[in-house]
């Protein structure tokens, strides 16, 4: 699946690993971006109606996922491109199955582990925002945001404090 924005600079919502809990301080963490991108493990198509009511969404399955829990045709990839940007979306980074750069990608974003991450690999953006869901372990709950400017990216982990 790929999606276009007609845009130069955007601002992207980044979530993943939900796991069918939706936190409401994802709608204040998340106001005024042009997009949310959802890397799986979504748990309910529910949470990805909730997270519409913010901004337009597009997701990809996860390894958690079934047919009765999320949108029929759920994508295992998906591509949000701007002008000069394009945004590669998956669960699982072990199931990337092609080189970003080659392919004209600059971020790839992906969830899975539970563990965010910014990290740049040969020229490209590896972003995990860790889990929106429920608390794993000690991994702290997170989300992130994506400033692109052109080909400049600025990411964002935002840690989600428990009240």
């Amino acid at each position: 699946m790929l999606i276009q924005l007609e845009k130069k600079t955007a601002l992207i919502g980044v979530v993943s690993d939900t796991h069918g809990l939706f936190r409401p301080q994802l709608q204040t963490l998340l106001k005024g971006v042009d997009y949310i991108v959802h890397a799986g493990d979504v748990g309910g198509a529910w949470v990805l109606q909730k997270l519409q009511q913010t901004a337009p969404v597009l997701a990809v399955r996860g390894n958690t996922d079934t047919p009765s829990m999320i949108p029929e045709g759920l994508p295992g990839t998906a591509i949000l491109q701007t002008q000069k940007s394009a945004i590669y979306l998956l669960h699982n980074i072990e199931d990337l199955d092609l080189d970003p750069e080659a392919a004209g990608l600059n971020v790839v974003i992906y969830g899975h582990t539970h563990v965010p991450l910014i990290e740049y690999k040969e020229g490209v953006l590896l972003f995990n925002p860790g889990s929106a869901g429920p608390r794993r372990f000690r991994l702290p709950i997170s989300v992130g945001l994506l400033r692109i400017n052109g080909t400049d990216l600025d990411p964002e982990i935002i840690e989600i404090r428990d009240t």
